[in-house]
């Protein structure tokens, strides 16, 4: 053997102990008395750079495209549809004006009841969106009911004309989850849902925007494997207190769900005679200041700020702007 093939296979040799026997192409240099063997590793460029900020902002901000779900605070009116402007009116409503108002000021999480409007008479042609539940013995449309296709139908047009936000409903549910699914349909949200594998990590809001799923829907009916895009809201996520008296008394203990959870519902909502939500003063307790601080007080409890602020009476104070202010935070210091 020639010096120079000894050479040769020498460096063939160590290029293949330094490269590991899964190599598939090795490029050899041969220079006359040496050999430079790659000391780049093709396979894992580009591997560690980071995601690209998008050009245009995710629910309003271009810090929250790249966050993870659980780590945006969205701002969610309780009972969305129970308002004077749908023809419910108090007690049994919760705020003055609907959805339009609502979502052209930035809310982009809504509660909302589904029932049928004459108890006995379950079709998919009869559930309606109406505030309390059955115990009396007949339907609490009775107060007063919005055509839940008609109102899905509604936010699946905003949702269409701003598809860089992302959507939650919480649904207090009475009704047949088949006939759920049907308005669902009807109203061509379904198609949008979002489905998360419980204890997994939730994706970023640019994740959800480019995959088509831009609602997330929770109920409080518990788990149902046959409809996984609809979230047991319990085993999900978790809830503070609410109704209460006075916002001394609101703290951000654990009322419901499961602790463990990232997603949280801050409840923030004063209950007036007879428990029922006090709509003389929203101003109290949507206090913009009052609601940074208790949502920073939460988030320091917790170690994540909440994920959704929830309140009655949506046009007094201002949890829009306090959402956005805890969502520029970097943390609750």
């Amino acid at each position: 053997m020639y010096p120079t093939d000894a050479l040769m296979l020498s460096c063939m040799l160590a290029t293949y102990m330094r490269k590991g026997p899964a190599v598939v192409v090795v490029t050899f240099i041969l220079i006359f008395s040496g050999c430079i063997a790659p000391t780049v590793d093709t396979l894992s460029m580009n591997q560690s750079q980071e995601p690209e900020l998008p050009s245009e902002p995710c629910n309003g901000l271009l810090i929250l495209c790249l966050r993870t779900y659980d780590n945006v605070t969205f701002p969610e009116t309780h009972n969305a549809f129970s308002t004077h402007q749908d023809g419910i009116y108090y007690p049994a409503s919760n705020h003055q004006t609907g959805l339009d108002a609502q979502w052209n000021a930035g809310m982009r999480a809504f509660m909302i009841d589904t029932h049928y409007e004459n108890l006995g008479d379950e079709r998919v042609e009869t559930v309606r969106l109406c505030h309390g539940d059955d115990d009396r013995g007949f339907s609490p449309c009775t107060y007063g009911n919005v055509d839940s296709v008609n109102w899905l139908t509604n936010l699946r047009d905003k949702m269409e004309q701003n598809p860089r936000d992302i959507v939650t409903l919480l649904v207090e549910n009475y009704v047949q989850v088949e006939h759920l699914k049907a308005v669902f349909e009807l109203s061509q949200l379904y198609e949008k849902t979002y489905i998360h594998q419980a204890n997994s990590a939730w994706p970023t809001l640019q994740e959800l925007i480019e995959q088509n799923t831009t609602l997330v829907v929770f109920w409080e009916q518990g788990e149902d494997d046959s409809h996984p895009w609809i979230h047991d809201f319990l085993t999900h996520s978790w809830t503070t207190n609410y109704a209460e008296q006075n916002t001394e008394d609101m703290n951000c203990d654990l009322l419901r769900g499961d602790i463990e959870q990232e997603v949280y519902h801050m409840n923030n909502w004063l209950r007036g005679p007879a428990g029922l939500s006090d709509p003389s003063r929203g101003d109290e307790a949507n206090d913009v200041d009052f609601l940074i601080e208790r949502a920073k007080e939460c988030w320091q409890q917790h170690g994540k700020r909440p994920t959704f602020i929830a309140v009655d009476w949506w046009e007094d104070g201002d949890v829009v702007a306090a959402a956005k202010a805890i969502n520029e935070l970097e943390d609750w210091q």
